[in-house]
């Protein structure tokens, strides 16, 4: 029986675990054939975003990045271009591939305000949690209690926007987007997904 809670203690107990396949970064538009090849094959993508934060009241930005993990690499989208925010766009409209995260409402949300698209095929694997009674529904949290390791979080809060990303940010956000699709995988073989 899988357990229903984890405590911080717990979680700070496991082992650290970072994405450590390739991940590339798409910052120009001739860099999105490889990865929307990749990711066209897949039937299943880990999917989160990042968005530089806001420090002042009333302050507010888009998303930054759109990061999407195959069962092969993790790749880091720059969605602040047009030509990039649409090939996203076209991989979340796309039936025949899941796109597993957590709070995807949102991450969509936010998308929509930089590029149109009717997303298809979501799975959000914290209102999965949810719905099967679980309180803490975090990719942290859900790493913790289904894969038995801790996701570092320090690099949340840097500047998403900077056109060249840190070596820290790079592992961050694959490492979300991996832990995902991660997830969606461990949640199916528990028979969670439904």
């Amino acid at each position: 029986m899988q357990p229903r809670i984890i405590s911080r203690e717990a979680i700070n107990a496991l082992p650290i675990r970072r994405y450590e396949g390739p991940v590339s970064v798409i910052a120009a538009p001739h860099e999105l054939a490889p990865a929307m090849a990749d990711i066209l094959q897949e039937t299943l993508v880990g999917f989160d975003t990042e968005t530089r934060p806001a420090f002042r009241p009333g302050e507010s930005y888009p998303p930054s990045l759109a990061q999407v993990a195959t069962g092969r690499a993790v790749y880091l989208f720059q969605v602040r271009h047009a030509e990039i925010a649409a090939a996203v766009a076209r991989m979340l409209a796309e039936e025949r591939i899941v796109k597993a995260g957590v709070g995807m409402a949102d991450d969509l949300k936010s998308l929509k305000k930089i590029v149109a698209f009717h997303e298809k095929s979501i799975a959000d694997v914290g209102a999965l949690a949810q719905r099967h009674g679980l309180k803490q529904s975090g990719v942290r949290n859900l790493a913790g209690l289904f894969l038995g390791f801790r996701i570092p979080k320090g690099t949340k809060t840097s500047n998403w926007a900077r056109q060249k990303l840190s070596e820290q940010q790079i592992v961050y956000a694959a490492t979300d987007a991996w832990a995902c699709r991660e997830l969606y995988l461990k949640f199916r073989e528990l028979g969670l997904t439904i």
